[in-house]
């Protein structure tokens, strides 16, 4: 089932199977990405709508030396440009982190389902204004966080959003960016990351072999990180 993972953990009980059906009908293709490319660039028009199956994909910019700054990291179950069905194209771009299967949905399905079905149209809605409250999170995080904060506030929201998904348990769950990407998360260089995370693990809070994670202290982790999940509106945390 191609939606098996939308809008997991949140207000799974307004979706019914009618409604996933539905959702399924939509697609028209299925697509495997590679890894570390840009699937669609700023400005681009587009006319469908993507749905991450599997992976983790990024939304980012660049300033004018090149250097990029990700804005979002998205996870299986987002529908990672929704927002460019109204806009009809994005103001960043786009990007694949890890190899990812994607549905896509056309933009005239969407408006079949809006001139129709108003319970789904509602729950598409309460998914792009989940991205508006992350990005909320976001530029708080970026703008009143230390850097060791930062990095733990960043690590709490993705243990979140991965567990809501099953894909962690709470203290183990593989994450597959490199420090760069991490850094470029978080608005710090690569060096400076490496040093946070030499911290955090030196303060037994969380450790990373490659790409596995180790929680050891979630806690602590949030408490330092100030992260209160409430912006997630995940059904175990509101």
């Amino acid at each position: 089932m191609v939606f098996a993972d939308f809008l997991r953990g949140r207000r799974r009980e307004l979706l019914s199977a009618h409604d996933l059906g539905e959702l399924e009908a939509m697609v028209t293709d299925l697509r495997t990405l590679p890894a570390r490319k840009t699937f669609i660039s700023r400005d681009q028009k587009v006319t469908m709508s993507t749905y991450l199956i599997e992976g983790f994909m990024c939304r980012y910019m660049d300033d004018r030396q090149g250097d990029r700054q990700l804005v979002a990291v998205h996870v299986a179950g987002d529908f990672v440009d929704l927002h460019g069905y109204p806009l009809g194209h994005l103001d960043h771009d786009l990007a694949t982190l890890t190899a990812c299967r994607v549905a896509l949905v056309p933009h005239v399905a969407l408006d079949h389902l809006v001139a129709t079905r108003p319970a789904l149209t509602k729950l598409l809605w309460f998914s792009t204004l989940l991205d508006a409250a992350m990005h909320r999170e976001w530029i708080f995080r970026l703008g009143r966080l230390d850097a060791v904060a930062r990095v733990s506030h960043f690590f709490c929201e993705i243990e979140a959003k991965l567990r809501a998904i099953g894909r962690s348990d709470g203290a183990h769950f593989t994450l597959p960016m490199t420090q760069a990407d991490l850094g470029e998360a978080c608005g710090i260089t690569p060096v400076h990351m490496n040093r946070m995370l030499r911290e955090l693990k030196d303060r037994n809070l969380l450790a990373i072999h490659r790409h596995d994670v180790e929680i050891r202290d979630l806690r602590g982790l949030a408490r330092l990180g100030e992260f209160d999940p409430a912006y997630l509106f995940l059904d175990d945390q509101n």
